[in-house]
């Protein structure tokens, strides 16, 4: 009975260490700002009496960023660009949207988002792990949370531009596009004629758009 009883606490214990691991490590400093030369590092601080008000305040993202050309533009908001986040278990991005714009499926392994409209109307969802959809339209004003490692996606379906402003629950969430994972990262392309019924030629297609150049 005794050896069940250290069983099963070790079992909690483990899964509680999981769980702890499973995020950003909790600061054990007021703020370690990262210096320029190891920005996005946790184990590098600028020297505290270096530090001004000027590595907590952030402008990149006062204005829409160009999305002239695809119809959609994302400014992360990182350690790399925001000294002042580092170690703090959070970033950034502002999303702007052409009329018709979208930002493709795709997921955060490392994070949840929270995405507040600053202008204009969404149609934004994410699917779960049984493919069920939770979609609809969001306005200015409204706030849509996508919960982590699940694909979400967004589309302009107003008559102007829009805006977002997304946050996360983690300084490096991580960023999967699902077009360019699949068309783009060298998958063999016989498996993915099988897998989605396409010809050769729409695949070699596919790949083209997607492969880094």
């Amino acid at each position: 009975m005794m050896m069940q009883k250290r069983a099963v606490l070790l079992v909690v214990i483990l899964l509680h260490s999981h769980v702890v691991f499973a995020t950003d490590p909790d600061p054990v400093l007021d703020f370690c700002v990262a210096p320029k030369a190891s920005a996005n590092s946790n184990h590098s601080c600028k020297n505290s009496s270096a530090v001004t008000v000027e590595d907590f305040t952030f402008s990149g993202i006062k204005f829409p960023g160009n999305y002239s050309q695809t119809g959609f533009s994302a400014m992360p908001v990182n350690s790399n660009v925001f000294p002042g986040l580092n170690t703090l278990g959070m970033s950034f991005v502002r999303a702007d949207f052409d009329v018709g714009g979208i930002n493709v499926p795709h997921f955060h392994p490392r994070a949840t988002e929270t995405a507040f409209v600053l202008e204009g109307r969404i149609y934004s969802g994410f699917v779960d792990t049984s493919n069920r959809i939770f979609a609809k339209v969001v306005e200015k004003g409204e706030v849509m949370v996508f919960p982590r490692g699940l694909l979400h996606f967004q589309m302009n379906v107003g008559d102007t531009p829009a805006s977002i402003l997304g946050s996360f629950n983690s300084q490096n969430p991580g960023l999967q596009r699902i077009p360019a994972s699949i068309f783009g990262s060298g998958i063999k392309e016989e498996l993915l004629e099988k897998a989605f019924g396409l010809s050769a030629r729409e695949i070699a297609k596919l790949k083209k758009k997607f492969v880094p150049h």
